[in-house]
């Protein structure tokens, strides 16, 4: 078969203004950059306290490879669990104020063992429809049923709760051996009862900051709705992480709730600036992933030194106030710069900062205009946002200086213009 399909489909992406592409950084990752051979000032990194080139990290990882090689060379299960792993594991488990962590090669990784360990096809995902695509398709691997909701609307998901709740079917009188799934179904033995289903496991799956819009999940709400309704929550917080909250202890801190049924995942590639993720949650279920998530049982454990300098970046995220401090002066610098430009800044008091352009073709111009001259931002289009809300994604770090954003303010205006 000719490959021409898939290059009618790439071209159809072109005319319409949505073809992705690659450009290479020749520098470490910073708010200036050498991109393509260009000197750059980027608005597109992750990176929000800028740790992703810090030398006490540097340093760190250069001791780890020195004591432990440059890779684990088997699973976790195997024998890649090694000694800064498990010391790892235990300090993200504190910071993240649970009894027990799990470390994974990525937050996509993460998702989708989470998800597919802990439900299958009798139970039921409720889920945010702007949460990140990992979480997306983690539900439908996970083959349970799937109750999407709109966009932080906590009635719409109070009545997807209340709805699974009087649809469960009524396992009274069954046969209890049925319920623990120890019956044969051929079974006649004397006074037999016939099988029921098993009670039916609810998970409520959300971003904690959501990547594209840059504003938070009602996590208070949701807890509280997944109490009453005995769902398990799992917060993805990859943009809140080391970011929000007393210390930078994420979302959860940022809104001082806590319960043993939240399950939490953050990256590490972000805010700590290494590479990796995490789960924090009770021990049962820590146990539950290395048994049965995929994602964690068969892959190759990460590199130790990366766990090495992780251990560094916690720190520094800790001792991070004054990096969080202006982080948001940051923020606030380039809402008020932008308030009266003619493309609108999204509601967002994070460092992630959509400028909705809403044409595709439109915000592919204007970032294009942008790099022309010196400053990167990239341009967000379908599917990764909805049609009619293509939009520069202005992501700021605590690396940049205010004549960096002040600069970015000034291009702006005379581009609006």
């Amino acid at each position: 078969m000719s490959f021409a399909v898939l290059q009618s489909g790439l071209d159809q992406r072109a005319e319409q203004g949505l073809l992705r592409s690659r450009r290479t950084l020749q520098s470490p990752q910073s708010p200036h950059i050498v991109v393509d051979g260009k000197p750059c000032l980027s608005f597109c990194s992750n990176d929000y306290l800028g740790l992703a080139n810090h030398p006490q990290l540097i340093a760190a990882l250069q001791q780890g490879a020195q004591q432990y090689g440059t890779g684990a060379g088997a699973a976790h299960l195997v024998s890649g669990h090694m000694q800064p792993h498990e010391q790892l594991e235990y300090a993200l488990a504190d910071f993240a104020g649970k009894p027990a962590a799990l470390l994974f090669s990525t937050g996509y990784m993460a998702n989708l063992g989470v998800v597919q360990a802990l439900v299958g096809k009798n139970d039921t995902v409720f889920a945010d429809k702007l949460n990140h695509a990992s979480l997306n398709d983690a539900m439908l691997l996970s083959r349970a049923s799937i109750k999407r909701y709109r966009h932080n609307d906590m009635a719409q998901l109070a009545s997807l709760l209340e709805q699974t709740e009087s649809s469960r079917p009524d396992t009274e009188g069954c046969n209890p051996l049925a319920r623990e799934g120890r019956l044969d179904e051929h079974s006649r033995t004397e006074g037999y009862r016939p099988p029921c289903h098993t009670r039916r496991r609810k998970l409520v799956i959300t971003d904690a900051v959501f990547s594209m819009d840059g504003d938070l999940a009602r996590l208070p709400e949701i807890l509280a709705l997944c109490e009453q309704h005995d769902a398990w929550l799992l917060v993805d917080d990859a943009h809140g992480f080391g970011v929000l909250g007393e210390r930078g202890r994420g979302s959860l801190a940022h809104f001082g709730i806590a319960s043993p049924r939240i399950i939490y995942m953050a990256t590490l590639g972000k805010a700590a600036g290494v590479f990796g993720a995490f789960v924090a949650a009770e021990q049962v279920v820590i146990d539950t992933l290395i048994n049965h998530a995929h994602s964690y049982v068969y892959t190759t454990a990460a590199p130790p030194a990366l766990a090495s300098a992780l251990l560094a970046s916690l720190q520094l995220i800790e001792q991070g106030d004054d990096r969080r401090t202006h982080l948001q002066q940051l923020i606030a610098q380039l809402r008020n710069g932008l308030h009266d430009l003619r493309w609108k800044l999204m509601p967002s008091a994070t460092a992630i900062q959509p400028l909705l352009i809403s044409d595709n073709r439109a915000a592919l111009d204007l970032s294009n205009k942008l790099r022309e001259r010196g400053i990167w931002v990239a341009a967000i289009r379908p599917p990764t946002v909805p049609q009619g809300t293509a939009r520069l994604r202005i992501t700021l770090s605590a690396a940049h200086g205010l004549a960096d954003v002040k600069h970015l303010i000034e291009l702006l205006h005379e581009l609006a213009r």
